[in-house]
């Protein structure tokens, strides 16, 4: 997954049907305050460290009897997650770089079916390149790395109302909240 513009997106298509160009487009992401309002709908989940690049996301998706966790491998791997965020699904989820969120499918969308609901995601930055044999001779990931982020999506319990809304992904260490 790749962006020019600092921020990867988990996002539901159907919350940005208006958006058709890049006049539609930035009064409605084209601000931190911007996108954390379609953060709080739950419309959007920010996947942003702030950098531009191509990185490996690899999305998991739970259900109520099978709950969504790290395997062994990427829990010895993991650097940071992200508390949950909330993602309300209508049907679609598509994951892209920001600069593509709107009503065309850029090249190089994700697109996933979600079942309609309320959804916690929770973001996990991994340190893949320190896994031994992940990165070839040329400095790429091998065939065998695990990837940059591992995004956990799960049912959202009727109990949980509290959810991240920051823009970034995770806190910064010694950063007060």
């Amino acid at each position: 997954m790749a962006t020019d513009a600092g921020m990867l997106a988990l996002w539901d298509p159907q919350s940005f049907t208006d958006i058709v160009d890049h006049d539609t487009w930035d009064p409605q992401l084209g601000e931190d305050e911007d996108v954390e309002r379609h953060i709080r709908t739950g419309s959007l989940v920010p996947i942003n460290i702030r950098s531009d690049g191509a990185f490996g996301v690899l999305v998991r998706v739970g259900g109520p009897d099978r709950p969504c966790r790290l395997t062994e491998r990427e829990s010895r791997h993991r650097l940071v997650s992200s508390e949950a965020y909330l993602f309300c699904s209508s049907g679609q989820v598509w994951l892209s770089g920001i600069e593509a969120v709107g009503a065309q499918v850029w090249p190089g969308t994700v697109k996933f079916d979600l079942p309609v609901g309320r959804y916690a995601v929770v973001i996990h930055l991994i340190a893949w390149e320190d896994e031994e044999g992940s990165v070839n001779e040329d400095g790429t990931p091998s065939a065998a790395a695990l990837p940059d982020f591992v995004v956990l999506v799960s049912p959202a319990g009727p109990e949980q109302d509290l959810f991240r809304s920051d823009v970034e992904t995770f806190d910064r260490p010694g950063e007060p909240r």
